[in-house]
């Protein structure tokens, strides 16, 4: 099963180099990763997904907390979340294509960030199926390139993944 676990970490050198060493010397893999700073410049907050039984998710869990680094870590997969994916496409689009291009575009809630004589390069946002049919939809032929930004994720509600007050 996919597990999506969001962890705060201490923002410091060597901090995503010990997560990912932890990963991959237990042999489990690593689906997407994302770190960036909090809104408290000592933290980073890191969005991991990964799959496994619950027993191989558990143990993923309990080694992620061991980690000196790891301040807090939620697996939202418990809970009720939002997730979100960004995605950038550079297509061909040339003639009559730019219009159909620019239409799907507009369904999907994409932007077209850059033009040019040829090419249309599009950001868009949204969970990884709606990213996944965007693609299907351009066709490979179209396609010159795609970057994905991989999962972030937060728990829906009031509560938060933040230290607990001493």
């Amino acid at each position: 099963m996919r597990h999506i676990i969001s962890i705060l970490l201490e923002n410091e050198a060597g901090a995503l180099s010990r997560v990912a060493g932890l990963f991959s010397a237990r042999g489990y893999n690593i689906a997407s990763l994302t770190v960036a700073p909090t809104e408290d410049p000592s933290l980073s907050r890191m969005t991991l997904v990964t799959s496994g039984s619950e027993g191989v998710v558990d143990q993923i869990r309990k080694q992620l907390n061991k980690l000196v680094d790891v301040v807090k870590l939620v697996d939202l997969t418990d809970n009720e979340r939002i997730e979100r994916e960004m995605l950038l496409i550079k297509v061909r689009a040339e003639g009559g294509e730019r219009d159909e291009i620019k239409r799907l575009s507009d369904i999907f809630r994409g932007r077209i960030i850059d033009v040019t004589d040829r090419a249309y390069t599009i950001e868009l946002t949204g969970d990884g199926s709606k990213l996944d049919a965007f693609i299907s939809i351009l066709q490979p032929r179209r396609i010159l390139e795609v970057v994905r930004s991989g999962v972030i994720g937060i728990a829906r509600g009031n509560g938060a993944c933040i230290p607990d007050a001493p």
